[in-house]
């Protein structure tokens, strides 16, 4: 480790930087800035200084906390569960708070995408700068591709698609997109499918049909703008629920040529957001992969990233979409149009140290406090008009903070924020927010920690994977837990599912902030998550997470169906879910008596989740993929996947539901299939035959057998240690 750059506090200490962090940020951030670079130093060395002890208290109340509620249930053995002594029991000890008087957030300067607008949110490794550029632009998407190249169009017989345009197929596909015009933008009279011409006629939208007829819409304020001429439009944008659809004409094109209204596609906006994640999606373990991650976000914060990559024997290159104008519907005046999401950036969580930086006693750093300072210096750059593209209108920056653990932490983070503000010059409340409630403490605290950060929440989101992980970790001692998919049918899922939405309503965060939901795993199934994701925004959620561009241009038909913002108004007045339902933890009745048939199921649909992820990890870097699982169905999978499937292994061989010879078989017999899944993936390291030398796969085994002690049940620390062996390692040979 390279750390030749010392640097004095105004307290005197001395701190060290990574040589390779202090030559970006001097060579390639601060000159773009107004800051004096020798005071940047100082005040981000104090910053740490400050931070890192308070840091490291509050993860040792968690180990505290974590200490007295393992003892209760040793104490508790043999009992019936009792939940009115529990829960005094944790008030007791001060995990579970008092609500405290009602109150609504007061977040300003927030862009429409979050506060004013319901649609789909993409979480992308920001490692990855395609994947990134993808996203970022997944703001719009072509309807007619999406549903094509899904199954929502049956991959059988005459239809099927291939190598060459299939036209049965495509005609299939535009009856689908003109029936959603249809149901969202209907005509007074007369179908979008009759449709063979459209003009704009004194500011109004008309629709002709073959017989001479017209239309205009039924509701003619969804038409918003248009380009090219009046009589002959080049596009038609429609507005609906504070979503835009774009109608685009081509008489020549592929698929407008032989349209009767010569529509050449269909643009949906999509991902209104995209979180740019340094955390759970990507495989960061040392310097190296931190600046790589910091050098992206400064790319798409000054708009120059750019990706090269081979596909069908050609070279493409992907760079962010401008921003396009188009013309009012009185075609006098100009129509702003945003070509990219608005980017949030996820930084990581409390628990990891990192080498970006050492204390006077070359102790590592906290990596969160690293993260908090150097993501919002790169994104101040924005706020300053030094890239071409602008990403907030509104003069704000906004970092998604997870696995907070209670109102302390979230407490904690918006003092972070302050004094990262005063280093950069920023106003006060510059920095918003996102609290993902994906910790059990959080959840049962949700109220306080929003009161917590009432000024800057601009973000809740649940995540049932992680919030399960934390779940078992918890309540590792409680009994075994039921099945992983039993589990999501029981009372205390639903609960906090609602009571995420309850909380957040009666905080005010309708109209100033986003209320979330998690991801749709499966990104070949999109039939499927048509039927159920349709239940977010019927939730009350305005926004929720999707796994691909394909995916963000369909959920988004979802919110054209519900009209989410008047939703919330009706939501807000139904009664708050049970926190005493949220309590009830999801063990196995006594009364059930699982067949080793069934166990080994469950045992071995873990192992090979396990195992698919983490030699991709490993072996690879890489944070987030498509593993296939045991019917090989791709699901994508990243660190809360790994962490719910380790701590249930782990609580079954507490419990005695399985032995550890049991476990070990299993995982030698689906290290091979796993293997056999990835045969021909470049990059892939075969675990088999020799597992006692596969790296991946030993850090598959630490991360059941040494489940227990993980703090909170965290992934990150063996995760980390396996990698940078596998590194060390690749480099020697």
């Amino acid at each position: 480790m390279n750390m030749a750059i010392q640097v004095q506090s105004p307290a005197k200490r001395q701190l060290q930087f990574n040589q390779a962090l202090f030559n970006f940020l001097a060579q390639e951030v601060l000159p773009q800035t107004s800051l004096d670079p020798a005071t940047f130093w100082a005040e981000f060395s104090q910053l740490i200084e400050d931070f890192t002890p308070r840091n490291r208290e509050l993860l040792k109340k968690r180990d505290s906390l974590q200490a007295q509620i393992d003892q209760w249930h040793r104490d508790q053995r043999g009992q019936p569960h009792n939940a009115e002594a529990y829960d005094s029991f944790l008030r007791d000890i001060g995990y579970l708070l008092e609500e405290g008087d009602d109150f609504e957030i007061t977040t300003a300067n927030v862009d429409a995408e979050i506060a004013t607008s319901a649609g789909p949110q993409l979480v992308v490794p920001v490692q990855n700068a395609r994947f990134a550029l993808n996203a970022a632009n997944a703001r719009w998407g072509s309807l007619y591709d999406a549903i094509y190249g899904s199954d929502l169009v049956p991959q059988t017989g005459l239809i099927k698609a291939g190598k060459e345009y299939n036209s049965l197929r495509g005609a299939r596909v535009i009856a689908i997109a003109k029936e959603f015009l249809d149901q969202c933008f209907p005509l007074k009279s007369g179908s979008h499918q009759s449709v063979t011409s459209y003009l704009v006629y004194y500011g109004h939208l008309l629709a002709i049909f073959a017989d001479g007829s017209s239309s205009g819409l039924q509701d003619p304020h969804q038409f918003a703008a248009f380009d090219g001429s009046k009589e002959n439009p080049e596009s038609i944008l429609l507005r609906n629920h504070g979503l835009h659809v774009e109608l685009r004409f081509n008489r020549s094109g592929a698929i407008g040529s032989g349209d009767p209204a010569h529509i050449d596609d269909i643009q949906i906006e999509a991902a209104l957001t995209t979180i740019m994640d340094c955390e759970d999606s990507v495989a960061a373990v040392d310097a190296e992969d931190k600046i790589e991650i910091y050098r992206n976000w400064l790319g798409l914060t000054l708009g120059t990233l750019e990706a090269r990559f081979e596909k069908s024997g050609q070279t493409l290159r992907r760079a962010l979409n401008p921003d396009r104008t188009l013309r009012t519907p009185d075609g006098d005046r100009k129509y702003p149009l945003r070509g990219r999401s608005l980017m949030l950036i996820r930084n990581v969580g409390m628990l990891m140290d990192c080498e970006l930086a050492q204390d006077e006693d070359g102790n590592p750093v906290p990596e969160g406090i690293i993260d908090a300072a150097v993501t919002a210096l790169i994104a101040s750059l924005d706020l300053d008009g030094v890239g071409a593209l602008r990403n907030s209108l509104t003069g704000s920056i906004y970092i998604v903070k997870p696995k907070m653990h209670g109102p302390e932490e979230v407490a904690f983070t918006c003092e972070l924020f302050s004094r990262v503000e005063q280093m950069l010059n920023l106003k006060h409340n510059t920095l918003k927010l996102g609290i993902m409630d994906e910790e059990r403490r959080t959840t049962v605290n949700l109220k306080a920690c929003i009161r917590a950060a009432r000024e800057r929440v601009v973000f809740i989101n649940t995540g049932f994977l992680d919030r399960t992980g934390d779940e078992i970790h918890t309540s590792m001692l409680a009994g075994p837990f039921l099945p992983k998919g039993l589990i999501k049918d029981q009372a205390w899922i639903r609960a906090y599912e609602d009571r995420n939405v309850d909380i957040g309503l009666r905080c005010g965060l309708s109209g100033k902030a986003q209320i979330g939901k998690g991801m749709w795993a499966m990104p070949d199934e999109m039939r499927k998550m048509m039927d159920a994701k349709i239940a977010h925004p019927q939730s009350g959620a305005n926004t929720a997470w999707v796994p691909s561009p394909t995916a963000a241009v369909l959920h988004a038909l979802h919110y054209h169906q519900i009209d989410v913002f008047a939703l919330q108004h009706q939501l807000r007045k139904r009664d708050q879910a049970s926190l005493r339902d949220v309590l009830t933890i999801p063990l196995m009745p006594e009364s059930m008596r699982l067949t080793p048939a069934q166990i080994e199921h469950e045992l071995t649909n873990n192992i090979q989740g396990i195992l698919g992820y983490v030699s991709r990890w490993i072996e690879m870097g890489i944070g987030c993929s498509k593993v296939p699982d045991l019917n090989d169905i791709g699901l994508m999978e990243d660190r809360a996947t790994l962490r719910i499937s380790s701590q249930h292994i782990a609580n079954w061989l507490h419990h005695g539901l399985c032995t550890a010879d049991q476990v070990m078989q299993l995982m030698e017999r689906m290290a091979a299939v796993v293997d056999r899944q990835n045969a021909g993936t470049q990059g892939y390291l075969d675990m088999t035959p020799n597992t006692a030398d596969s790296l991946a796969f030993q850090a598959a085994v630490a991360l059941v057998f040494q489940g227990r002690e993980q703090p909170n049940g965290y992934t990150d620390p063996l995760l980390h240690q396996f990698r940078l062996a596998a590194k060390a390692r690749q480099q020697t040979n």
